[in-house]
């Protein structure tokens, strides 16, 4: 009897090592492999933003829901709500090819930075689904990396990066930024 109880725990943990290495080995096999050089799929799109200043409602595609706070001069707590235009070119007036909807909120004391989380909205021809962006955004930097954390339709579970690119500032009034997208994990 006093035999047996270790060839029954050596019998045990063998059947769960086999175990562990088959699952793993089954884990491994069905993940894709990932290419860092080359994206599955690269966009260039323009994002347009025009501020809601109390006169332009009809034209405003952002508009701030809680205001600066007094802490600093960078809009520390500023938060900020968004349906914007996203074009193929860098004309606002272009048909949009998808609506950039979410919120950024100012997260820094010392320099303009914002957090962002927004979802890109495609519903045409070309693309449907969604693209999910979340990630800092250090305005003052000339390219800023965004994640690209998920998707649906078109773009479901993807992931990858967004580079931002200012390209025009007017004040507080609007905005245009470039977006090069580049997703490496499509499905």
């Amino acid at each position: 009897m006093a035999t047996q109880i270790p060839k029954q725990i050596f019998k045990t943990l063998l059947s769960l090592t086999f175990f562990v290495l088959v699952l793993s080995d089954t884990v491994s096999t069905a993940r894709k492999s990932i290419d860092l050089k080359k994206p599955c799929k690269h966009f260039v799109f323009h994002l347009h933003n025009i501020a809601y200043d109390s006169d332009n409602a009809d034209n405003a595609t952002s508009a701030t829901i809680v205001n600066p706070i007094g802490l600093g001069n960078f809009n520390f707590g500023k938060f900020v709500v968004f349906d914007n235009p996203v074009t193929m070119d860098e004309n606002y007036l272009s048909e949009p090819v998808a609506r950039a909807q979410g919120f950024f909120f100012y997260n820094k004391k010392t320099t303009y930075n914002t957090w962002m989380t927004f979802t890109l909205l495609f519903n045409s021809t070309q693309h449907k689904g969604t693209m999910t962006i979340i990630d800092a955004n250090p305005m003052l930097e000339p390219t800023r990396d965004l994640s690209i954390v998920g998707g649906t339709g078109d773009f479901f579970m993807t992931r990858g990066i967004v580079t931002f690119t200012t390209d025009t500032f007017e004040g507080s009034k609007y905005f245009r930024i470039k977006l090069d997208i580049k997703l490496y994990e499509c499905y």
